[in-house]
């Protein structure tokens, strides 16, 4: 039995580590469609893990036609995400958060008459994750739950961070988790979004993520091998 997962990542220093550990496994790097990419097995009690991690680069775009790449191409059953976002409330830097729901924050047709956030037409904005795989993410020790926020901007904006919260109640904020949930919602594909807290979203968030970013972590590839060892084992998803 194999199923094929597929893993997002945006900028080189969120995947270096997780390209580090798929290459212990095995794993080969390729080109996806202009993006770089790795693929590797878990394998176990007749089961089977095909993993492919992309970088996609920074942004909503990116992060929504990587994601349909690893879904058309990879025929990924299910997708994960990993990196690194801010703090919009109840949160502090070095927090480890699983997000239940993403929106994007940025979309905004207020001037129309709809509220900030909200799509026309019926379209669902407000997206889940699935439950089953937020469900492993909290298994692990110290995983907060959380709600994220999305846009296409580096929240440094402390009257936009109390406007995102007010508005949608959000814990995290980052550049791309929304869009992923759009494509996987749209696709019928299970997904959910492992983060990092690196900054609090203000005047010295630059700074702060930058040095985090730079430190290339191994914690949320291993969050992300918690996750895929916890889905092998499950025999319901067989």
């Amino acid at each position: 039995m194999v199923k094929n997962i597929g893993l997002v990542f945006a900028d080189s220093m969120e995947y270096s580590p997780f390209l580090s550990y798929a290459k212990e496994k095995g794993g080969e790097e390729f080109t996806l469609r202009g993006n770089d990419a790795v693929t590797f097995s878990l394998e176990g009690d007749g089961r089977k893990l095909v993993i492919t991690g992309v970088k996609c680069g920074i942004g909503k775009v990116n992060a929504a036609s990587a994601t349909a790449f690893l879904i058309s191409d990879m025929k990924a059953e299910c997708i994960l995400n990993a990196g690194l976002s801010g703090a919009v409330s109840g949160l502090k830097r070095e927090d480890m958060v699983a997000a239940e729901t993403y929106v994007e924050c940025d979309y905004d047709l207020t001037s129309i008459g709809y509220g900030l956030g909200v799509k026309p037409d019926g379209q669902e904005y407000i997206l889940k994750a699935d439950e089953r795989l937020l469900s492993y993410a909290l298994e692990s020790k110290g995983i907060i739950k959380t709600k994220a926020g999305t846009g296409d901007i580096f929240l440094t904006d402390s009257v936009r961070k109390k406007l995102y919260f007010d508005t949608f109640g959000i814990g995290a904020f980052d550049m791309e988790t929304a869009a992923i949930a759009s494509v996987c919602e749209k696709c019928g594909v299970p997904m959910v979004s492992v983060r990092k807290i690196s900054d609090d979203a203000d005047d010295c968030s630059v700074e702060d993520y930058r040095e985090m970013n730079d430190r290339q972590e191994s914690c949320l590839t291993e969050l992300l091998e918690s996750i895929l060892i916890r889905l092998m084992a499950d025999d319901s998803q067989w």
